[in-house]
């Protein structure tokens, strides 16, 4: 036998293998064999006990001498084991394959013709089967050489070659499952490669555990039918369950020969006579923990047994079917837990930048519109926030997709302490409250369309202020993971307002004290015009170190200060307040600055711990009418930036004038400096804030600078001084607050007395 030419290898599996001849069955021949020599004998003893096929044809009709049992059971049986007949009437369907026009070239030329692996089909109809052999085509010799026949002797691979094609697919399913392939694509691939290497028609289905394992669902089925694969979608596992149900169950192989009488299909019964199937047998895929992922089954159209090889292939695919699906699962994992991930991130991306927005400035108003901004559309698509003032509630921020919505939303007033609102019912209980329908209470709810709302407490250090309301449109609910992340955000928003609201009132407060601490108005003396200068470091949120002051004295002169305090806030309002008081208080009695200054001296030395303890520079001094309409002027200088005399004709200069820091020492030496300031002339007093203000490199503004403004400056009135010296700070610092107060003062000589109106500049 040989592979016809044309002929196609059909995919194909034989479960059933020929059976060896056993060793003392006989070669079958044909009455009158006596003539064929001793050889022709030895061939047949030898092949008789062989499972090789062997035949010996004779003459040109190829008619069958002999053959042993293996022979005939690879042609179909004992219905054909006969002798004496051609092969071509025994074997018919061997003439279309082109085997007998072989054996007429052996017959006629003498030659031998070998093949391997050659397919052949063997019966007819519905019991025709593939097989594939192994063979030699040999002539057979009379004493004369002349050619009598011709010698069949084959060896059948059917089961090897069906082995390389099981082998081939199953190596491509791994592969599939080692590149990740999808799971559908991997079992779809499975059934049709077992159905189309099956020698009989079968029919396979894979079904996919649920997460409980209480239930099947399909998985692949490629050739049963649609109506069938959707009606045990979903069946049950458990006993009697039909196969499938049984299996899962059970954890075990179950077989069904005959499903029309087997009870375990009572249910199924019709369902599988209306899809022609006839026997069932199911295997459990299991994990490798024992935990159930499916089952395989193999279905035929007739009733049938397994044989060994059945029952082996369906455990190698199940193997196999396990494997995929739980690389899948495995996947699927990694994905969800990828996605969750990437989802907290985005989450926690989200907020991180929500809390940026929210703190971007210290407004508390502002503050809470941008926390209804943030939450549309990326929470819901509408938004309010409402806040309770005065005992009554005000709707402070709304965000919607358009001006009308807008409008509408934030139209509508809440009712502080009405039962059917849901805003007034979660700022009595402080629980957020979501429901799916719209909220209870009047409002613009069928307008707008809302489906929905979120109503969540904001909190001041436990006591509810107020309410972020959220409000949806569409089909979509609120589900946990809103909630969670309005909530946080809610709470984020409503630290945010709060610290805003502290903020502004401590600025307040501190603006508040600081203009006690100072000048409320700059007096005018009569021949001179003084303009002062003060900016806090920072936000303002605390009282600043730096002050100055001016008052008239009982004899018709003017006492002025400058000075700085160490240490800001209340120690340094509280020592600021003790050093002008104390000043003003024994000016009128003492006789000079110095006496001044050393009362003001014993006063920071008296103080009692718990209103500070660090130290004062200080300028202090008194200034009357000269005779030319100048000034004169006596100061004392206490550790303090040395004031600068501004003339018109000169550089700025240093008044020099020795003194330590206050509050130190109980008694320091000082000195008393005099000084004449013509007409235009100017003194300026400032802290070490202007000097000490640093670029954004690090280098501080310096004297040499100070000095070189002031040089330009002249001459000038004291505001323009002191607006050319704030504007170079200003841009040397890059317009930097630094992190130092700021004070200026400067005193200027004039021609005539001047009007009483005063100016101030600063805070």
């Amino acid at each position: 036998m040989t592979q016809a030419p044309g002929e196609r290898h059909a995919p194909g599996l034989t479960l059933t293998p020929v059976a060896p001849m056993s060793p003392s069955a006989p070669v079958v021949a044909a009455p009158g064999e006596g003539a064929s020599t001793g050889a022709e004998h030895d061939l047949r003893a030898l092949f008789g006990r062989s499972p090789a096929v062997f035949a010996s044809l004779s003459g040109p009709a190829h008619l069958v001498e002999a053959a042993n049992p293996a022979f005939f059971a690879a042609i179909g049986g004992p219905e054909r084991a006969r002798t004496g007949l051609p092969l071509g009437d025994l074997v018919p369907e061997l003439a279309p394959q082109g085997f007998l026009s072989f054996l007429d070239r052996v017959y006629r030329t003498g030659e031998p013709h070998a093949g391997r692996n050659a397919r052949v089909v063997l019966g007819e109809g519905a019991d025709a089967r593939e097989a594939f052999f192994d063979f030699t085509y040999e002539p057979r010799l009379d004493e004369g050489g002349n050619v009598i026949g011709v010698r069949l002797i084959g060896v059948e691979t059917t089961q090897l070659i069906q082995a390389q094609r099981l082998t081939a697919e199953h190596r491509v399913l791994l592969e599939q499952i080692a590149r990740q392939a999808p799971l559908e694509g991997v079992l779809d691939g499975m059934a049709r490669a077992i159905e189309d290497l099956a020698p009989d028609e079968v029919l396979v289905s894979v079904l996919l555990a649920d997460a409980d394992g209480r239930h099947l669902r399909h998985g692949a089925a490629p050739s049963l039918p649609d109506f069938y694969n959707r009606a045990i979608d979903g069946i049950a596992t458990g006993e009697g369950v039909g196969s499938c149900g049984t299996a899962a169950h059970r954890r075990a192989p179950v077989i069904v020969a005959d499903i029309a009488t087997d009870p375990f299909w009572d249910d199924f019964r019709a369902l599988a006579e209306r899809a022609r199937l006839a026997a069932c047998w199911s295997t459990p895929i299991l994990a490798r923990d024992g935990s159930l992922l499916g089952t395989f089954a193999m279905y035929h159209r007739v009733p049938r047994a397994p044989q060994a090889a059945d029952l082996a292939l369906a455990r190698v695919f199940a193997e196999t079917a396990a494997l995929a699906v739980e690389r899948h699962q495995a996947e699927r994992a990694r994905r969800a837990a990828e996605a969750k991930e990437a989802a907290a991130r985005a989450d926690l991306a989200f907020l991180l930048d929500a809390s940026t927005v929210l703190t971007a400035d210290l407004d508390h108003e502002q503050t809470l519109r941008r926390l209804a901004a943030l939450c549309t559309p990326r929470l819901a698509p509408l938004c309010a926030v409402d806040v309770v003032e005065a005992g009554r509630l005000r709707r402070i921020a709304v965000s919607a997709p358009s001006e009308r919505e807008d409008a509408l939303l934030a139209a509508h007033i809440p009712v502080y302490d009405a039962d059917d609102d849901a805003v007034a019912r979660v700022l009595a209980s402080g629980l957020s409250e979501v429901a799916r329908r719209t909220p209870t209470g009047p409002g613009p709810w069928h307008d707008l369309g809302v489906t929905g709302y979120l109503c969540v407490p904001l909190r001041d250090r436990g006591r509810v202020f107020g309410t972020l309301t959220l409000l949806t449109t569409d089909a979509d609910s609120f589900d946990g993971h809103t909630v969670a992340l309005a909530e946080e955000l809610a709470r984020r928003g409503a630290s945010a307002a709060l610290n805003a609201h502290q903020h502004t009132q401590r600025v307040a407060l501190a603006r508040d004290l600081q203009a006690g601490l100072l000048l409320s108005e700059v007096p005018r003396p009569p021949g001179a015009e003084i303009a002062t200068y003060y900016h806090p470091a920072g936000e303002g949120l605390e009282v600043g170190g730096d002050f100055y002051d001016v008052f008239p004295l009982p004899a018709g002169g003017w006492a002025f200060m400058l000075g700085d305090v160490c240490g800001r806030g209340a120690t340094a309002a509280t020592t600021t307040a003790l050093v002008r008081h104390t000043a003003r208080a024994v000016a009128p009695l003492l006789p000079g600055p110095e006496a001044v200054v050393q009362a003001v001296n014993k006063a920071l030395s008296d103080r009692p711990q718990s209103h500070g303890t660090g130290f004062v520079t200080l300028v202090y001094g008194h200034f009357t009418q000269g005779a030319d309409d100048g000034l004169d002027l006596d100061l004392v200088r206490a550790g303090h930036t040395l004031p600068l005399h501004l003339t018109e004709d000169a550089a700025p200069r240093p008044v020099i004038g020795e003194g330590p820091l206050l509050g130190v020492t109980p008694r320091p030496v000082l000195e008393t400096v005099r000084l004449h300031l013509r007409r235009d002339e100017s003194l300026v007093l400032y802290t070490d804030g202007i000097t000490e203000a640093r670029a954004p490199g690090g280098e501080q503004f310096g004297e040499e600078r100070l000095l070189e403004v002031l040089d330009a400056s002249r001459p000038a009135d004291p505001e323009s001084v002191i607006a050319a010296v704030t504007r170079a700070v200003r841009a040397f610092t890059g317009g930097s607050e630094g992190d130092d107060d700021q004070a200026v003062l400067v005193l200027t000589a004039t021609a005539t007395p001047a009007a009483p109106a005063g100016t101030r500049t600063g805070i």
